[in-house]
């Protein structure tokens, strides 16, 4: 057999990973959008880099947009198999590929109105809110821990992989001429010590492992010294400055760890009296669902459950719904915390808010999750003095700031704890993806050291045989 790396490949984002087996049937890991990379993002999404007819299945490791934002677009050229995921990504899937859709959709409308001015032609988003909604037929749940199978000589099994609602790693068995090969996705690894979510789970042994590197390279701090870090943000903007704190966050998973942690400072009683709003429909969508699959917390957020019956709400939240809600927030001069997607700040309202806040110094503009350095939260954290929002040339005078400790994905002791139940002896090759050049080859070598003889980090649509 085969696999190609059309996506994830000495880069973050766009994870697409596509395997041929010796019987021509392809099985495709993961469609995701390549987001964050300035003006090569557009080409990157363009081209998959294959032939969309040709996929028989796909499997999901899980709903985050770098990872499924562009299903609908496989739909539409042509892929009509079947999606395996699990049941918390289905429904997470479900809301992000429709508001991708209508993102896509409005920011079109608003960029060919520029073109038009321009004597440009126009140009059309990946794909329509109705392939969004026609390639949701296509998806077939499954639990953790069940084999089941994919195609002829083909079983699959999830695992918890810890990092949001419902993800997952995927295992393969894989049977050719009568030999089976065993193969592991990881998909995005998360932390052993989370705020929200249990640990990854460990995982039957692998002849190939193909592993996440986001933070291949670094060690986070304690999650829970985050608490009182964001605590002193909080003080030291809205109080002390009578600011606002503007956090660009994921609807998916880093929007309830920050409503987790205002509600654990509101049940100490340290919670300030200002508003906090969520302006984001998807992220209230997102946290119902999140609150729907209690059996995945851990069993610090289940002790919380006995207390408090909702371990996402507290007093003085606000979920903000129309985009008129929205725009009077820029106008509203009182203290207040606003969380809104994207995590990137490269979409949606948060765009707005950080384009009305950023030259306040009364204000602080707080990154808690990862962005890519091209990205406008990238730009912004990595010190740019000015940066371009819709088309306008912004002076960054807020404060920035940055909590280091929130990420969803694992550090490299994370990772390499992740690949403890295996024998590096046994793993014939690693392929390390989903990471920057220098980290992606910072923990290969960790890897080598660790036992790991083969371990590769693939180009963009790079090809290997897998014997």
């Amino acid at each position: 057999m085969k696999i190609a790396f059309h996506g994830a490949a000495q880069t973050v984002t766009g994870s697409k990973h596509l395997l041929t087996l010796k019987n021509g049937k392809k099985i495709l890991l993961d469609c995701g959008m390549f987001q964050g990379l300035g003006k090569e993002t557009g080409n990157l999404n363009a081209s998959f880099g294959f032939d969309a007819k040709e996929i028989d299945v796909m499997i999901l490791s899980h709903a985050h947009i770098d990872h499924s934002g562009l299903i609908p677009k496989l739909y539409n050229e042509g892929f009509k198999g079947a999606i395996y995921c699990t049941p918390a990504t289905y429904d997470l899937a479900k809301v992000l590929l429709e508001d991708s859709a209508t993102i896509q959709r409005d920011d079109t409308r608003f960029l060919n109105k520029r073109r038009e001015k321009s004597g440009l032609p126009p140009v059309e988003p990946l794909y329509s809110i109705e392939d969004a909604t026609n390639s949701f037929a296509l998806f077939d749940k499954k639990e953790y821990e069940h084999w089941f199978k994919v195609t002829d000589g083909v079983q699959a099994m999830f695992t918890d992989a810890g990092h949001i609602i419902g993800s997952a790693s995927v295992h393969l068995k894989i049977t050719e001429n009568g030999k089976v090969t065993k193969l592991t996705f990881s998909g995005d690894v998360g932390r052993y010590r989370d705020l929200i979510l249990k640990s990854p789970e460990p995982f039957p042994q692998a002849d190939y492992i193909i592993i996440e590197s986001t933070y291949g390279d670094k060690l986070h701090e304690d999650t829970f010294s985050s608490l009182d870090t964001f605590y002193n943000y909080i003080h030291k903007t809205c109080i002390e400055k009578k600011g606002k704190l503007i956090i660009p966050a994921f609807s998916v998973g880093r929007t309830q760890e920050l409503l987790y942690m205002l509600n654990q400072l509101s049940l100490e009683k340290r919670l300030p009296k200002i508003p906090v709003y969520v302006d984001s429909p998807l992220s209230h969508e997102a946290t119902e669902i999140v609150k729907s699959y209690p059996k995945y917390f851990n069993s610090r957020v289940k002790k919380v459950l006995e207390i408090d019956d909702d371990p996402f709400d507290f007093s003085g939240l606000s979920f903000i719904g129309s985009a008129d809600e929205s725009k009077a927030l820029n106008f509203n001069p009182q203290p207040m915390i606003i969380i809104s997607a994207s995590g990137m700040a490269d979409a949606g309202r948060i765009k707005h808010h950080i384009a009305n806040n950023i030259h306040d110094r009364r204000n602080t503009i707080l990154i808690v999750g990862y962005c890519e350095p091209n990205s406008l939260g990238g730009r912004i954290v990595n010190g740019a003095k000015e940066v371009r929002i819709f088309g306008e040339m912004h002076k960054v005078i807020a404060e920035i700031a940055e909590i280091h400790t929130m990420s969803a994905h694992g550090d490299y002791d994370d990772l390499c704890q992740y690949l403890s139940c295996q024998n590096p002896a046994l793993v014939n090759k690693v392929f390390v993806v989903h990471g920057e050049p220098d980290v992606m080859f910072e923990f290969q070598k960790r890897l080598v050291k660790k036992g790991f003889k083969d371990v590769e980090t693939p180009k963009m649509h790079q090809e290997f045989t897998l014997e």
